[in-house]
């Protein structure tokens, strides 16, 4: 479904605007915003999809047509790719938390901490644990027993440490090159994990010294927590591995693949599991993804049905009238982000949904597609790490056993990450170069590049 060729109409986006009336209501009634699966509510927006007819002028469908038509935005190739390396991101995460390659990781940065700098230390592990595993929850759960131990010892407010460690967290969910908001971002708009990861990192480099420089200089007793920590840098292998490989440019599929392969090896070498039984573990890191796999491909359906609508058409065009430079688009961009992660509390399918707007938009004001994946990726996860009632905030709080609206305060790395985000928007390095852009768009393959055969005609916004 072409979405130039439609005209735009508000009653198009009244499958997402039902989704999150019902979504934020169900929360405030019984308390918990978890309560309304997302998977329920896209089940939702897809049948209020089909019972709304086109008022802009397009032919009306029959239920066998608009279910065509919503399968096709379901199963697009990008999406289908991206629920593919989801998947493979899951199993690698299965595997490599069996065999210990993440108590690894956080055992070998609390051995080396500095006495005097135990606070940007966890900090600091949190980037590392959350950069290796790819999931701010993940890190959450396994950071935070160790970090609350050292709060205990050094008298540091239980409710600053819980921020340290979200904080440290959501550097990852960001950067990660096995994030699932960062592969959101990345397949979204069709360019390379490393190069999002380079403008993600020069942006935030200098919230990462900030937030540094500041927690040097909160008060803390003086303890010993340099020994007891055990660790093997055999176990790390697979992480550096992926890291490394990703790096270089290696398709994040293949990239996957081996981290797999090379944490199955080194499970078995030291009796983790056996070769059979790691396929349990595979299997089990899998089934962590698969609602998001799921849920991403309703948001796909829902999306295409949208554009049929023609509200996708119809917010462009507003964005329009009151956009009028670059610097506005990808600030627009932003906000559409910020909006869905306050109401949905999930980044990564924000940047599913928001994916196509982004598309559209880059095509509109030429913008570079490596910087509209940075952009979705940044104001994704630095107000992610802000939402009281997000998972994020709710498990720190709940394992520091304090207020998850008192975390809020002292999650100092998110709001300097959302200034940094903010200021990105408004600089225009680096440059766009011109096979950078949204022109050709499809004819592009997963990592942006034409296909052979394709006759190079710019596809106009």
């Amino acid at each position: 479904m072409d979405e130039q060729k439609v005209k735009g109409s508000f009653t198009g986006l009244m499958p997402l605007i039902g989704f999150l009336i019902l979504y934020v209501l169900s929360g405030l009634i019984s308390g918990k915003f978890d309560s309304m699966p997302l998977l329920v509510g896209m089940i939702i927006a897809a049948i209020i999809s089909f019972a709304i007819p086109p008022q802009n002028g397009q032919k009306n469908m029959k239920l066998s047509e608009k279910v065509k038509l919503f399968c096709q935005g379901g199963g697009e190739t990008n999406l289908m790719t991206m629920v593919v390396i989801f998947i493979l991101a899951g199993a690698f995460q299965g595997v490599a938390t069996k065999m210990h390659a993440v108590s690894s990781v956080t055992n070998l940065g609390l051995s080396i901490l500095p006495q005097n700098l135990i606070l940007p230390g966890v900090f600091l592990i949190g980037m590392i644990l959350s950069f290796a595993m790819g999931t701010s929850m993940g890190t959450i759960a396994a950071l935070m027993p160790v970090a609350i131990d050292v709060a205990n010892k050094t008298g540091v407010n239980p409710a600053l440490m819980a921020g340290i460690v979200v904080g440290g967290a959501m550097f990852g969910d960001n950067n990660s090159f096995i994030s699932a908001s960062a592969i959101a971002a990345v397949q979204s708009q069709k360019v390379l994990m490393r190069d999002k990861f380079k403008l993600n990192f020069l942006a935030y480099i200098p919230a990462i010294i900030i937030n540094c420089i500041a927690l040097a200089f909160v008060p803390i007793k003086s303890v010993s927590l340099t020994s007891g920590y055990q660790f093997s840098f055999v176990d790390i292998i697979p992480y550096a591995l992926v890291i490394i490989l990703s790096l270089i440019g290696m398709n994040v599929m293949s990239v996957l693949t081996l981290g797999i392969v090379s944490g199955i090896f080194i499970g078995v070498l030291h009796g983790d599991f056996g070769w059979i039984s790691s396929m349990a573990y595979i299997q089990k890191g899998m089934a962590g993804m698969e609602d998001m796999a799921i849920i991403a491909v309703f948001v796909g359906g829902v999306v295409e049905m949208m554009k049929y609508l023609g509200g996708i058409q119809w917010l462009i065009d507003k964005l329009g009238q009151y956009t009028k430079t670059k610097h506005g688009a990808e600030l627009s961009i932003g906000m559409l982000i910020i909006l869905l992660c306050i109401a949905t509390t999930n980044n990564t399918i924000a940047i599913v949904a928001v994916g196509p707007m982004a598309v559209t938009i880059g095509k509109k004001f030429n913008l570079s597609r490596k910087r509209v994946a940075a952009i979705l990726s940044m104001f994704a996860t630095n107000v992610q790490g802000l939402i009281p009632y997000a998972g994020q905030l709710l498990v720190s709080g709940g394992m520091a056993k304090v207020s998850p609206v008192s975390v809020m305060p002292f999650v100092w790395y998110c709001y300097l990450t959302l200034i940094s985000a903010v200021v990105f928007a408004f600089i225009s390095f680096p440059k766009s170069k011109k096979e950078d852009t949204y022109n050709n768009f499809e004819a592009l393959d997963d990592e942006g590049h034409l296909s052979k055969d394709f006759s190079n005609q710019s596809v106009t916004a």
